[in-house]
């Protein structure tokens, strides 16, 4: 399985660097996994980091066989994915959104809430978007989230149906 880790938004300079936006934290984590596997249009293939640093407010990258401008701009808009074997193991109740996206959310009452669709950041906690009759915006608290199965697919909440 793969995880998207950020995307390609442009080119930086002539020398075929690419400027990218990176959903890791710290972002600049992004430039740990090589190679990364761009997706583009339906093409996948895989590219080597041969270098990867802060720019002013963004990030950007040196790709192996990407030496101008030309090149690099071919790359805008690809997704950067990588194994999910290669990233580091999750502690106990510990989870990367990637795990998270597509579980069935069900409450204590079981009640089938809908699938989760989306997580955001809030600064003070996580946030799960889940979608099912209707979108939920359910904290990812130890108050709110009782249990996380990823073998089962199911994450159970201390969620009333109305909210």
């Amino acid at each position: 399985m793969n995880v998207t880790l950020g995307k390609i938004v442009g080119v930086f300079g002539v020398k075929g660097w690419v400027k990218v936006f990176s959903e890791t934290r710290p972002r600049e984590q992004i430039f740990k996994y090589t190679p990364w596997l761009l997706v583009l249009n339906g093409d996948e293939f895989e590219v080597e980091v041969l270098e990867g640093r802060q720019q002013g407010k963004g990030l950007i990258a040196s790709l192996k066989g990407y030496t101008d401008c030309e090149d690099a701009r071919r790359l805008i808009g690809s997704e950067i994915l990588v194994s999910q074997e290669s990233l580091p193991k999750t502690g106990k109740n510990e989870y990367y959104w990637s795990q998270l996206t597509g579980l069935n959310v069900v409450n204590l009452q079981g009640i089938e809430l809908g699938k989760v669709v989306n997580l955001f950041e809030t600064g003070a906690n996580d946030v799960l978007v889940v979608k099912g009759e209707k979108e939920r915006l359910i904290p990812f608290t130890e108050f709110a989230v009782i249990d996380v199965d990823i073998d089962s697919n199911n994450i159970v909440v201390d969620w009333d149906e109305d909210f």
